[in-house]
């Protein structure tokens, strides 16, 4: 699973209101049209790019697909940002302290 893909997914308003709508339970097609009011084709065409991501999965239920958000991908995301917290809170946030490459490089030639 690719974050960078996972997120642009994400990225579009209505798939992540549609990602949403998963966490809290399962639907179809067509009740996720009705419940965001748009069409079943909109909906599925988002749904592609969720399944495609990884995202989410889908289980046959007679007619219907019943779509579910994939707890793999939810895992995959949350240690990524855990991971990205951690790097965060271990920066050196001194502001007087400049460790910037352009910097060192300016000062190594100045001698």
């Amino acid at each position: 699973m690719e974050l960078e893909v996972m997120l642009k997914a994400l990225g579009e308003p209505m798939r992540l209101r549609i990602f949403q709508c998963l966490l809290e339970r399962k639907h179809c097609v067509r009740s996720l049209s009705k419940k965001l009011s748009i069409t079943e084709s909109a909906v599925s065409q988002h749904m592609k790019v969720l399944r495609e991501a990884e995202l989410v999965y889908g289980e046959r239920c007679s007619y219907h697909i019943h779509y579910f958000p994939s707890q793999e991908a939810l895992d995959c995301i949350a240690s990524s940002f855990a991971n990205m917290r951690e790097k965060s809170l271990s920066l050196d946030r001194d502001p007087s302290i400049c460790n910037c490459e352009f910097r060192r490089k300016q000062n190594e030639h100045s001698c």
